[in-house]
């Protein structure tokens, strides 16, 4: 596409953290080719078809720096219920889907993802190459990795931690799979990374397997880390260790690394992360949905350690989850200390944009407005009662911004979303056939895992 667009407020995240009011973006093919005030691009560019910004803000792409799109399927039920749900209710449900219902609910993450102004997903789960297809299909930038495992996560909940080599190279060869046949696809939109499930369920074995590969393909990894007291306590019991402790005996810790959570990292922990220049990928809005997430977020920030933010599960508004990043670092320690205002609303932004860019090795691509940088751009809408009035408008975006501000959606120099129409996806069809899928599949799992049958009149299915 070729195409300029003028007389807007320009995010540009750029090394200056400069915002261009009147500002122009000239887009050329995937590209953006200028950034700078309207009149100046209007000279440069006179030949190039206009489009009005006025009363938009252009941002670069928001990029969820980690998620899970599948996991739509169970929005509404576990966040509200006692118990542990990670093997009790994420491992299961993947198992239970076909290709064909993972698509949908993939599909579904990603129509969210673009209403909420995101171009770039970090997405790590199971056979994610039976719905990298659908994924792809919507136009979003796609990083994608299947989070391996050699111990059986489907036998955890019942204490079972013993090694299957077996189910572990079905992970590894579908790993490697997806990286054949996605890495580099649609033109570069889709890429891959080396992912671990968790500590917990990767023998030393299965990292070292894991670490080959990413060399091998020259890929950067990803991993969930400390999440749960149970995986605490398993590592401990096992390794007597912490599980970053375990990860950094096995060498699997460094710069090329991002981890999700640190919820229960120590603070040895912390200062052993930032010191082999790990990246926390960041998910505070899922994190807090049973009170704010408790993660050591002041340490953290104490020790320098990069951060990038994503949304984990069920949901893939970033606007959410700034808005609640800001509120959970300025906490600090907890309560034994004073809230403050730091990180600013710039570093927030940043950490949706070049922080997590750089947490994926794309910050000379993508995460900035820039000439020679992808042409990935979110457009909001300025004149709506949520940002007005304007007196600093990155304020206005981390603290209130919403999912129904989103103006238009620009991945690789084509628009998704255009004036709040989604081009890539049918979603009327798609709405209806993820609620059929969901209510198949939660049918499905509860008749094979009887376990974890939830309350009678727990599940509720409404037609809209």
């Amino acid at each position: 596409m070729h195409l300029l667009i003028i007389d807007a407020a320009v995010v540009t995240c750029d090394a200056q953290r400069r915002i261009i009011d009147n500002g122009a973006v000239a887009i050329g093919g995937d590209r953006i080719l200028a950034v700078g005030t309207t009149a100046d691009l209007e000279r440069s560019y006179p030949a190039l078809p206009r489009m009005s910004g006025r009363g938009l803000a252009i941002l670069p792409g928001l990029i969820n720096a980690h998620t899970h799109t599948v996991l739509t399927s169970l929005r509404g039920t576990v966040e509200d219920w006692d118990g542990e749900i990670i093997y009790r209710y994420m491992s299961p449900i993947s198992y239970t889907m076909s290709d064909h219902e993972r698509g949908v609910m993939a599909a579904l993450g990603c129509l969210e993802a673009i209403r909420s102004g995101t171009t770039t997903l970090v997405d790590l789960f199971r056979h994610v190459a039976t719905y990298a297809g659908a994924m792809a299909d919507t136009g979003l930038r796609l990083r994608l990795s299947e989070s391996c495992a050699d111990i059986d996560t489907r036998k955890i909940r019942f204490g079972d931690y013993s090694v299957d080599e077996a189910f572990g190279q079905s992970f590894l060869d579908r790993a490697q799979g997806l990286i054949e046949t996605w890495h580099g696809a649609r033109n570069g939109r889709v890429n891959c990374q080396v992912a671990a499930h968790a500590p917990d369920n990767c023998s030393p074995a299965m990292l070292a397997r894991l670490r080959e590969m990413a060399d091998k393909y020259r890929l950067t990894r990803t991993c969930h880390l400390a999440q749960s007291t149970g995986e605490v306590a398993s590592i401990r019991e096992r390794y007597d260790l912490t599980p970053a402790g375990y990860l950094d005996r096995e060498g699997f810790l460094g710069p090329d690394l991002t981890s999700a959570h640190w919820t229960f990292c120590t603070r040895e922990d912390v200062a052993l992360l930032a010191e082999r220049g790990v990246t926390l990928a960041h998910c505070p809005a899922s994190s807090s949905r049973r009170g704010l997430h408790k993660v050591p977020i002041g340490w953290i920030r104490d020790a320098g350690a990069r951060i990038a933010i994503g949304t984990d599960n069920m949901s893939e508004d970033m606007f959410q989850a700034m808005a609640i990043a800001a509120i959970a670092h300025r906490t600090g320690r907890g309560r034994d200390e004073e809230g403050g205002t730091s990180p600013s609303p710039q570093q927030v932004l940043d950490m949706v944009t070049h922080d997590a860019a750089a947490s994926i090795g794309a910050a000379d691509r993508i995460g900035a407005i820039m000439p020679g940088l992808k042409a990935d751009l979110t457009l909001i809408d300025l004149r709506a009662p949520a940002m007005r009035p304007i007196i600093r408008l990155l304020s206005n975006i981390v603290h209130y911004g919403h999912p129904g501000l989103v103006h238009s959606v620009i991945v690789d120099g084509e628009f998704v979303m255009r004036d709040r129409k989604v081009l890539t996806i049918d979603e009327d069809a798609l709405l209806d056939e993820a609620d059929a899928v969901t209510q198949r599949v939660w049918e499905r799992m509860i008749a094979a895992n009887p376990d974890i049958a939830p309350a009678a009149g727990e599940l509720r299915w409404r037609d809209a």
